[in-house]
């Protein structure tokens, strides 16, 4: 269940922003959800109408952006989108850190995660119809 979009609450908190409504990202949200994580980390379903109407910050990127890609926002309040957002969160989850510090670490893979991301993201609908 999604807590009010409270900045006081979520400012020590990583928050993850996530489409409830598509059926892999539920099942890869589950996963994370389920582990402990190395930080507070506070989940926003964004197919729950509230997610949105609460969200007040005016550098969040729009519905239909938050829908598309994935996206976080960090303790300070900047956001992190695609990659760099799924680096941000398995940062704060056991044994995922090791995977976002050796993508970090090494030139050029930071660029390389997100373009595997982002070619992703074109076969998200046809992967969403076979996971329904």
């Amino acid at each position: 269940m999604n807590q009010p979009l409270s900045r006081p609450e979520a400012a020590a908190a990583l928050e993850v922003f996530f489409d409830g409504a598509c059926p892999l990202c539920r099942r890869e949200i589950a996963h994370y959800r389920r582990l402990t994580p190395r930080q507070p980390i506070v989940w926003r379903d964004l197919s729950e109408p509230a997610t949105c109407a609460a969200l007040d910050d005016p550098r969040a990127p729009d519905r239909a952006a938050l829908l598309a890609r994935f996206h976080v926002r960090d303790a300070v309040g900047h956001w992190h989108g695609g990659a760099a957002g799924f680096l941000r969160l398995w940062a704060a989850l056991p044994r995922w850190w090791l995977l976002a510090a050796a993508v970090q670490a090494l030139p050029g893979a930071p660029w390389l995660a997100e373009r595997a991301y982002r070619r992703f993201l074109r076969w998200r609908p046809a992967l969403q119809a076979r996971a329904r």
